[in-house]
């Protein structure tokens, strides 16, 4: 009996490979889609942003009143911001308010942050009793805060300072007590945000650091300097420009607070924007509010960009 064997099958012929697409081709794929994903986002800060700052540069040099037709002035509105004496007075006042946020404001969040990065139970309730003030509403803030300068003896402070022997203090219509009293009421309301900044700096510290410190024989004190410190050196350079640049436009306390009084002590640069433009009964001088905005946002560009260009070579290094 003889058998046949069936003959082999043919194996199919192999699909010609689809061409890859060519790398530009693709890379103008990627970009068209990442660009129609960010148009909302360039639309609404352009309508938001850009659209106000343009409509600043044109005020500045027109003399208006937002109802009628404007006026083509030039210059004339810089030169009055400049020839006016009270801007000097604000200038100075800001100048003051950012170094004092920067002695009481700045170390605060951190020295908070390294405490609580310390504590190993119940961190979550710490980092949410450090992050409520900045959820209490700012006006609601101010007012807690005027219940607590009381010049009275019946303030919250000034009944401290009774039960140790001290007379009341006038906090707010001192003029040596006014902008420190408005330093401590601002750092109460906004470190929050930047101690949980810290606080998430901070587990990026790798522990062998710590461990190598304590085997050396480091103090805490020496382990925040050599270690937490320079781990954490390029969040506290963009703390740092950030802290300054807001210092600089600050107007909530010193409007709520005292208006700027006791003889423009607590008067800073924003506050006198806002008189320019709103103070007067008869009609706002929005040109010279503008010439000042767009003033002290040339000012605060320039500073930055210092800033970073000094500090380019440390932030890497």
């Amino acid at each position: 009996m003889t058998t046949t064997t069936a003959p082999p099958r043919q194996a199919a012929p192999p699909r010609p490979a689809r061409p890859a697409a060519h790398p530009r081709r693709r890379r103008r794929r990627g970009g068209l889609a990442a660009l129609l994903f960010l148009l909302p986002m360039f639309l609404v800060f352009g309508v938001f942003s850009w659209i106000p700052i343009l409509q600043t540069a044109v005020m500045s040099v027109q003399q208006t009143n937002l109802v009628d037709a404007p006026e083509f002035v030039g210059l004339d509105n810089f030169v009055t911001v400049l020839n006016d004496p009270l801007l000097w007075t604000a200038a100075r006042n800001t100048l003051w308010f950012a170094f004092l946020a920067l002695l009481i404001g700045y170390p605060a969040p951190l020295v908070l942050a390294v405490l609580m990065n310390e504590v190993r139970r119940l961190r979550g309730l710490y980092s949410a009793l450090a992050y409520l003030p900045v959820v209490v509403p700012p006006v609601v803030a101010v007012l807690l805060w005027k219940f607590f300068y009381d010049a009275g003896p019946h303030g919250l402070f000034n009944t401290v300072l009774g039960w140790l022997g001290i007379a009341p203090v006038a906090w707010l219509q001192d003029g040596g007590t006014a902008m420190v009293s408005l330093v401590v009421e601002s750092t109460w309301a906004a470190m929050g945000g930047t101690v949980i900044i810290y606080l998430a700096a901070l587990t990026r510290v790798p522990p062998e650091l710590y461990e190598a410190a304590e085997i050396d024989g480091a103090s805490v004190w020496h382990k925040v300097w050599h270690v937490t410190l320079p781990q954490l050196r390029g969040v506290l350079l963009i703390t740092f420009i950030l802290q300054i640049v807001g210092t600089a436009q600050v107007f909530l306390e010193p409007f709520l607070f005292t208006g700027g009084g006791p003889a423009n002590k607590t008067t800073t640069i924003l506050l006198l924007i806002y008189n320019y433009a709103f103070a007067s009964s008869l009609g706002g001088d929005y040109g010279a509010a503008t010439a000042l905005s767009l003033m002290l946002a040339v000012v605060l560009a320039l500073l930055s960009a210092l800033y970073f260009r000094l500090t380019r070579s440390w932030s890497t290094s």
